[in-house]
């Protein structure tokens, strides 16, 4: 195989490094999305690599409450949420081969070196594991065929997690000074609303950088308001930079007008002008008209999430469940209507259940996935309500499961209904593992084991399914070990579920409904919709939710 840097050179790739400093969660994955949005607009061909540096193989095992969201793409890799960003901005899917952890190097590198991959030499952290991460990020681009490769780089600068990847940008921009270019995010805090944006923290961080052997080209100022010229000379001055290159990234209202404002401070001739890219003056109508389409909505419609995935101290972590957040906006968008988004801890409903009536409040109730049993029961309840009042439910892959739960037990009777997941010994599994996954349940096999990636389904001809798709077959992404138990999907239909969408061996449950002659909008999916949903080509299911929650401002009981 030839080395990475060559094939590099031979194709001339452009590789544009985003890193972090101050403090993570600045906004890292948005900025490198909205740079690709930016360089797509100029006719460029871009692709997007997430680099974790957790030891993880893949992000399937990370706890949602600490590292957020659990993204899946086709090929059913277990991803950082930031993939899903990339994606929602570049309009296009990605695959494994744009996403790494320090674990999956690691563990390529080794491999390589018991099957004698590297004919018996010593193999040391440096040099072969900054090749490696060279390595990969030239075949995603290969891959891609793209003209340009973003790779954000995790994590913040200075600290040993991300040593050896800086030590592979280092590496690399050696070989190609003119085809590497490095862009710092950096915050910018301030004491109060009257007081100066603090620039000493964004200093000490290019330093850190220096100290890797890296300069910044680019850095973007995170803060709560726009840079101002004194702040922007002053960062310049200090950090070896032209004034142009420092970029002002303030709070906006919508992360979907983040292109639009870095456009306006010039990012996207700097990138262009500094790695010689030959392309067109950038068109970000489409933006502008999705920012205005947010802003201009005048109906607002109250939509409940109800989960377990909130708590993070005193605070609410809202990461846990970007996808849908982001799903339900673009269904918002679709449908000419703002959201309101609210969380709501399916424990309250177990211990009080009397504050079920507070799902009154809402146009619309989305459960989505999950596992284990905390606040099992509150969500229950919560969907049993929704359907009784025709307060229309969303349910995602375990929202669907529990929707099946709930109806046993409430409309067919059977009272002791559950999940496997949740009772193994209850009398009535409507809800059972799928059977290739009891051996290796069985043998503590946990990473990566699930049913993973795109799966395709068949739709029922009149379902509320069939009707929002427009169409007969489709492909969804999966990340689930339980499924509706066949046993029961005969009594689940007689009883009054509709099984709007199936596997093509009809083996599968895939989507569960209520006829609209009985609930305006109850559906249920064993798939994650959210995953695919996207500003410019939202997901149909969450259109048709968003449509529903909108004709059901007054609700009425059933």
């Amino acid at each position: 195989m030839p080395h990475p840097s060559r094939s590099a050179k031979k194709k001339n790739i452009k590789y544009i490094f985003v890193t972090g400093g101050v403090m993570s969660g600045v906004g890292k994955g948005i900025a490198s999305a909205s740079i690709g949005a930016i360089l797509q607009s100029r006719g460029l061909s871009v692709t997007a690599v997430k680099i974790d540096p957790y030891v993880n193989v893949d992000a399937g095992t990370m706890n949602p409450t600490e590292h957020g969201e659990v993204f899946v793409l086709d090929d059913g890799t277990e991803c950082d949420q930031d993939m899903g960003n990339y994606e929602r901005f570049l309009n296009k899917s990605l695959s494994g081969a744009d996403y790494m952890t320090t674990g999956s190097v690691y563990k390529a590198v080794i491999d390589r070196e018991r099957s004698m991959g590297y004919g018996g030499k010593c193999v040391e952290v440096v040099p072969h594991i900054p090749l490696e991460i060279i390595d990969r990020i030239t075949r995603a681009a290969q891959h891609a065929a793209a003209d340009v490769v973003i790779t954000e780089i995790g994590g913040t600068v200075g600290e040993y997690q991300n040593v050896l990847f800086l030590e592979a940008v280092r590496m690399l921009k050696i070989k190609h000074p003119e085809d590497i270019l490095l862009v710092l995010i950096s915050y910018l805090p301030m004491m109060n609303d009257d007081n100066e944006q603090k620039t000493k923290p964004t200093q000490y961080a290019v330093r850190a950088l220096n100290a890797a052997g890296l300069q910044p080209d680019l850095i973007l100022a995170r803060a709560k308001h726009p840079l101002d010229k004194k702040r922007k000379e002053k960062i310049a001055f200090n950090c070896n930079l032209r004034e142009e290159d420092v970029i002002s990234a303030p709070d906006v209202g919508s992360v979907y007008d983040i292109p639009v404002n870095f456009e306006k401070d010039g990012v996207g001739n700097r990138i262009v002008q500094k790695l010689g890219l030959s392309a067109r003056r950038g068109r970000l109508d489409g933006w502008r008209l999705l920012g205005k389409k947010a802003r201009t909505a005048k109906k607002t419609v109250t939509i409940g999430i109800v989960g377990k995935y909130f708590s993070s101290g005193a605070f609410v972590l809202t990461d846990a469940y970007i996808s849908v957040i982001e799903a339900v906006k673009h269904g918002a968008l679709a449908a000419g209507v703002k959201p309101q988004i609210e969380w709501i801890d399916s424990e309250q409903f177990e211990k009080n259940p009397a504050a079920l009536k507070s799902l009154d409040a809402y146009n619309g109730i989305v459960v989505p996935g999950g596992f284990g049993s905390r606040g099992v029961e509150g969500k229950i309840a919560a969907i049993g309500y929704c359907r009784r009042r025709g307060i229309p439910y969303f349910g995602l892959c375990y929202g669907m499961q529990l929707a099946v739960v709930e109806y046993a037990r409430s409309v067919l009777k059977m009272r002791s209904a559950h999940t496997t997941e949740i009772d193994a010994k209850t009398a009535h599994p409507v809800i059972d593992i799928l059977p290739e996954q009891k051996k290796l349940m069985a043998e503590n096999n946990y990473g990566g084991t699930m049913r993973l990636g795109a799966w395709p389904a068949v739709l029922a001809k009149g379902s509320i399914a069939a009707a929002a798709y427009g169409v007969g077959k489709i492909s969804e992404r999966h990340r689930h070990r339980y499924e509706v138990n066949p046993e029961y999907v005969g009594r689940l239909q007689k009883g009054g579920v509709v099984f709007s969408g199936t596997s093509p061996d009809a083996r599968l449950m895939e989507i569960m409904e209520l006829p609209k002659a009985v609930h305006p909008f109850f559906v249920g999916t064993q798939f994650h919709p959210e995953l695919l949903s996207r500003p410019f080509a939202p997901h149909p299911l969450f259109v048709a939710f968003m449509k529903a929650a909108a004709g059901c401002i007054k609700k009425k009981s059933l």
